[in-house]
């Protein structure tokens, strides 16, 4: 997690950065542990009280989810540490209220829900990646199933939930895996969610047959 500190009218020396880095570490660790960036910034009191410190935390801990918090104390370190309090308690609801609603749809659908086999597929050595077809153009020995691009090895049912866009890229992200197959509820349609390399979020909508 990229973490800005900044000043106003406050000395943001190497001991403050290093506190504010690590409260901000254990509390993605905690409750969202793919936190992107944080902005922190220290500030006297507005009111002029005199040894009073303000800190502003404005964290966006994933894709469209940003939380602020907001704290005082008689001095920098203090007020830091009850604007991370704030933050906490906040990412603490929202991954409550995700998880209640993760565990709602997956109580809904469960009736709805069905199974598709799942494979594990080794990767095919360099013989048989670089093999020449035979000559008459008709494939053999099993290239036909895809024995030429490596043996199956494991086999297990996989659930395909129906599910709107929303709901599949909220279990993408909850699950944190690669890809999510789903039956669009909207549609009927097999489609997939997935992570892409520059971490956004891509969608395969597959036509209804």
């Amino acid at each position: 997690m990229h973490i800005t500190v900044a000043g106003k009218q406050v000395e943001t020396g190497d001991a403050l950065k290093a506190h504010v880095r690590d409260g901000l570490g254990t509390i993605a660790k905690k409750y969202f542990d793919h936190a992107l960036e944080a902005n922190v910034t220290f500030r006297r009191d507005a009111k002029g009280r005199l040894g009073a410190f303000n800190c502003d935390i404005n964290l966006k801990a994933g894709r469209d989810v940003f939380v602020r918090g907001e704290g005082e104390g008689p001095d920098a370190h203090r007020a830091f540490e009850v604007a991370a309090e704030h933050v906490a308690k906040r990412l603490r609801r929202y991954r409550r209220r995700v998880n209640d609603h993760a565990r709602g749809l997956a109580e809904e659908r469960a009736e709805a829900a069905e199974t598709a086999p799942q494979y594990v597929v080794s990767a095919a050595d360099d013989e048989e990646e670089t093999a020449s077809p035979p000559a008459d153009g008709v494939a053999t020995d099993g290239a036909a199933d895809g024995a030429g691009h490596g043996a199956i090895v494991a086999e297990q049912p996989a659930e395909i939930a129906r599910l709107t866009l929303s709901e599949a890229v909220m279990r993408l992200d909850l699950a944190q895996v690669a890809a999510l197959p789903f039956r669009n509820t909207g549609s009927g349609a097999i489609n997939l969610v997935y992570r892409r390399a520059d971490g956004c979020i891509g969608w395969i909508d597959l036509p209804a047959r």
